[in-house]
């Protein structure tokens, strides 16, 4: 379980050294096992909430090098806000105490190719739930490609660069909805992390920091 001395940068400390181990292939899976099954049955501390892309490449346990109990994971394609996203962290921070919640991006994000293919001038039409999910990746699309109207050129947006706007308007959406959240990062009790995830080489960096991570 979490220690009582968990703190934002301790929790966020234990998962860079996780994202380390994975990165040079010796992950150690820690609490795995039965014993550590047994004993999260009983109840739930995890170190951190996370909110991720539902990209099969992300699980977030692994590329953390993390066990049971250790996350509360939320994801969807594109890490997009929703009232379930919402209530599902606010639950992390007001019912499980979590002091850290990371919100994590990647590249070759399909909902972010999707998005600016979506505004080029021969975009097919997407199916209605995908065209709504992709609609709140569309503003960062327009402004890396530097058009409020009209079509934009596939090949003259960056999809990093994408990933990157969408992850701070992610970022701002959830404060901006959730008063719970914002009051806990004001009174010190929580951080919020946004983090980039490069496939190939399996590191996640902090992008985006709100409260404090740094030890000291």
């Amino acid at each position: 379980m979490r220690s009582e001395l968990t703190t934002p940068s301790s929790a966020w400390a234990s998962m860079v050294q996780g994202n380390e181990r994975f990165m040079a292939g010796k992950p150690r899976h820690d609490r795995q096992d039965a014993e550590r099954r047994t004993e999260t049955a009983l109840g739930q501390e995890p170190l951190a909430a996370l909110f991720g892309c539902s990209d099969s490449r992300l699980a977030a346990e692994i590329i953390f090098d993390l066990g049971l109990g250790d996350l509360f994971v939320v994801r969807n394609a594109g890490q997009i806000i929703s009232e379930s996203v919402l209530g599902s962290l606010e639950y992390a921070v007001a019912v499980l105490k979590v002091p850290l919640i990371v919100v994590l991006g990647h590249d070759k994000c399909g909902a972010v190719l999707a998005a600016i293919d979506s505004q080029s001038a021969d975009a097919a039409a997407l199916p209605p739930h995908i065209a709504r999910l992709i609609a709140k990746i569309v503003p960062a699309v327009r402004r890396v490609g530097g058009s409020a109207t009209g079509t934009i050129e596939r090949d003259s947006v960056d999809s990093l660069e994408v990933g990157r706007e969408h992850l701070s308007d992610t970022i701002s959406e959830l404060l901006a909805a959730s008063e719970l959240i914002s009051d806990a990062i004001a009174a010190g009790s929580l951080a919020i992390v946004g983090a980039s995830y490069r496939l190939l080489e399996g590191r996640a960096t902090a992008d985006i920091v709100l409260g404090s991570i740094e030890h000291g």
